[in-house]
């Protein structure tokens, strides 16, 4: 059924039923390359009520096309699309059917495209950065009253949408910026269309075409080159279009008031999310110049020639791309002592020794400055006599104006006498670096002592004023309380005092024995000793003193050691004493004979020694993670050795799990 309300030539509505009422809704063509822009937009004006999406395209083709089958009310033209884009179909639009509003809806900002539009037809322009929930008012407005629609920057923010307030103000500050740098750029700058048409210019393009920038607005910028180069930069928008390049740098010539230019355009696709070509951008600068330089260029190089040649300190020459010698200076005479016909057309290989020849080193060279575009080395080189000299060398890969490679520059200096003091030098280095690391290792050896001697202090300070407080503190308890305590408490005293007096004795005994023995003054009465007997009554000492530990012995009964008796039963209590105090019972102290020496170990339960004071397990001060005066350990192998004996420490292996303190002496 037809409407009666519809003109037969004029822009069509759709006709809706509610009830027994009909209503006409204004009809609506979209046209936009994306399809998920016109699918948001379709969305939008559907569930507004207000309109009629009859058709929608990809083209400026299609939107011909689809206005002279429907004959819309309003038609959303994108303007960049490919083929034919938003501002070449519009006069087209306008034809087939003057009464379809045509409002451009495009990514590109208002700012001379709106007039562009306004002056090929359109009735409105939209920016896609507006939000699509106004595009339905916007619409309306424009079938209203022909008024065209409100600036982005000039609509009202709802008070719905404050929450995205700071959004929006980032954003505008980052389009501002770019529409600064944009304007202000000294290069001639320009946004295009899919087919080229220009929709914004900068004032640095505006002056070098010499047209206002509001005229180049809607214009293909193909136009403006001369000849065949029109045809050029086509191509070029093209193969940026269809995705054949990203990139592309045409040169061509122009037309000015102040005569022709020759100008440098490159054009680059700014494709979208799923990779397609959204618009084009054009950065192009005037090269004129760069002919008037030329002559100007070929004079230099004639002078820079003449230099060269009169050059004495540097071997400057050319090789071709194969290496052979195409020039030749003063200098490389005087260094290299060929002259100019001993070396034309020669392969450059001759200067070198026949070790660095048979390598290929030559070819190497010329290899990496090509593939790095230059390389440097020092290395010995021959002269024609036969001697050789150390030469700097440099090795440049040269190109023409095309990038086509066509040979090489070298230069090679002598610094021979440059490299004689620099070997001077690295020997003196050498030399200074040797005595700097002995100097390292004694002044460390010097702190570590130093760090040493205060830990022994300091634990000695504490082994003492322990003892002392021990004897002091139960002597005034027993002095003034004696009547008060009872039988068991003096007794408990009594052995403290006995057990901190046996401590002050045994750190006296090593502290006389340690200053004995630095000093080489320890006497000794070395006699067959039963090892049983000295190993038993160490361990009886220990229960005494630890009752809860447990001593366990095992030494054959005739197993006899020379040695001082006391200094050998002063030795294994200290070892003793260092398994109780650092390791963990039972404590096993055994003797066996081997190789005509009797060696006793001492064995615990403990983790064993770690591997950071290995090392200096037996060194003077030397002490662990817990306290103690260092000295214990440095006695006993100090005894040991005065005695024809030696001490160490055994830590576990494969061929000998365990660990043991081992305490060797010659058999009595």
């Amino acid at each position: 059924m037809k409407s009666p309300h519809r003109p037969r030539n004029g822009p069509r509505r759709a006709t809706r039923y509610v009830g027994w009422v009909t209503s006409e809704l204004p009809t609506v063509v979209l046209v936009d390359d994306a399809a998920d822009v016109r699918a948001l937009v379709k969305a939008r004006l559907r569930l507004s009520g207000r309109f009629d999406v009859v058709g929608e395209g990809g083209t400026g083709a299609d939107a011909v096309a689809l206005v002279r089958q429907h004959r819309p009310s309003l038609l959303l033209l994108d303007v960049s699309m490919p083929v034919m884009d938003g501002l070449e179909a519009l006069p087209l639009v306008r034809q087939v059917s003057p009464e379809t509003r045509v409002v451009l809806y495009s990514g590109f900002e208002e700012q001379g495209l709106a007039d562009r539009g306004r002056e090929l037809g359109a009735a409105a322009f939209l920016e896609k950065s507006a939000s699509v929930e106004r595009v339905p008012d916007e619409l309306a407005g424009v079938l209203a009253d022909d008024r065209p629609a409100v600036p982005p920057e000039e609509r009202p923010v709802p008070e719905e949408a404050s929450p995205d307030l700071a959004d929006a103000h980032i954003l505008a500050e980052h389009v501002e910026r770019f529409r600064e740098v944009f304007e202000e750029a000294v290069i001639g700058m320009a946004t295009l269309t899919l087919n080229g048409q220009v929709v914004r210019a900068n004032k640095a393009l505006a002056a070098l075409l010499d047209r206002p920038a509001a005229e180049l607005v809607g214009t293909a910028y193909a136009g403006v080159a001369i000849g065949t180069e029109a045809e050029r930069l086509t191509s070029a928008v093209t193969d940026l279009c269809q995705g054949l390049a990203d990139l592309v740098e045409v040169q061509h010539t122009i037309s000015t008031r102040s005569g022709p230019r020759e100008i440098r355009a490159t054009l680059a696709s700014v494709r979208g999310d799923r990779g397609q070509p959204l618009y084009l951008t054009l950065q192009a600068q005037d090269v004129s110049d760069q002919r008037r330089s030329a002559e100007e260029l070929r004079q230099s190089e004639e002078r820079f020639r003449l230099l060269v040649e009169a050059v004495e300190d540097y071997a400057i020459f050319m090789l071709d791309t194969e290496g052979r010698v195409a020039s030749w200076n003063t200098g490389a005479y005087r260094i290299k002592g060929y002259t100019a016909e001993d070396v034309l057309g020669r392969h450059f290989r001759l200067f070198y020794p026949a070790r660095k020849q048979r390598e290929r080193h030559p070819e190497h060279e010329l290899e990496l400055a090509l593939r790095d575009g230059r390389y440097e080395e020092e290395g010995w080189r021959v002269r024609k006599d036969g001697s050789t000299f150390w030469a700097n060398v440099v090795i440049t890969a040269i190109r023409n104006a095309s990038g086509e490679h066509v040979g090489f520059a070298k230069i090679t200096r002598d610094v021979t006498s440059r490299r004689r003091t620099l070997e001077d030098q690295e020997r003196a280095a050498d030399a200074l670096a040797v005595v700097n690391d002995q100097l390292e290792a004694m002044n460390e050896r010097l702190t570590r002592a130093v760090a040493d001697q205060a830990q022994f202090l300091a634990v000695t300070a504490h082994e003492l004023r322990g003892a002392v407080g021990v004897l002091g503190g139960s002597a005034d308890m027993l002095a003034q309380h004696w009547a008060e305590l009872t039988d068991g408490e003096r007794t408990d005293m009594f052995d403290g005092m006995s057990a901190s007096a046996g401590r002050m004795r045994r750190l006296l005994a090593d502290l006389l024995t340690a200053a004995r023995l630095e000093a080489g003054t320890v006497a000794l009465d070395r006699r067959p000793v039963p090892v049983a007997e000295v190993l038993g009554a160490a361990a009886m000492s220990a229960h005494q003193l630890r009752p809860d530990a447990e001593v366990l012995v095992d030494s054959p009964a005739d197993l006899e050691a020379l040695a001082d008796r006391d200094r050998f039963a002063q030795a294994i209590d200290n070892l003793l004493a260092n398994a109780l105090r650092h390791g963990a019972p039972p404590v096993m102290l055994s003797a066996r004979r081997s190789d005509g020496r009797v060696e006793v170990r001492v064995v615990d339960s403990g983790p064993g020694v770690p591997d950071a004071i290995r090392e200096r397990l037996f060194e003077r001060f030397a002490t662990g993670e817990r306290l103690g005066t260092g000295l214990g350990l440095f006695i006993v192998r100090e005894l040991a050795r005065a005695q024809g004996g030696d001490a160490w420490y055994e830590s576990d292996d494969a061929a000998s799990p365990g660990h043991a303190f081992v305490l060797s002496l010659p058999c009595g």
